[in-house]
């Protein structure tokens, strides 16, 4: 975790999603890697769960910066799976 000049915490990661869903009719399987970044308390929580937890995100996609067209999640909430 760090913090940002204003004292606010920050932790990046990277998530790895999987899923399967129906496409025209045909299963697929999902998976793949995300960037993503938790701001203030929820940076804080998170922090705290085990590498590899399964965790259901919440939150939007937004670029990495104004000049940039690779887009990050920025996490605004998350629960451990299944609870």
């Amino acid at each position: 975790m760090r913090h940002t000049p204003a004292g606010v915490a920050v932790v990046e990661a990277q998530i790895r999603h999987r899923s399967d869903v129906i496409e025209a009719g045909a299963p697929r399987t999902l998976e793949f890697v995300v960037n993503a970044i938790a701001l203030g308390p929820i940076a804080g929580k998170l922090e705290r769960e085990a590498l590899g937890a399964q965790l259901d995100l919440s939150g939007f996609l937004a670029p990495r910066s104004r000049r940039s067209s690779k887009l990050v999640l920025h996490l605004t909430e998350y629960r451990r799976a299944g609870s």
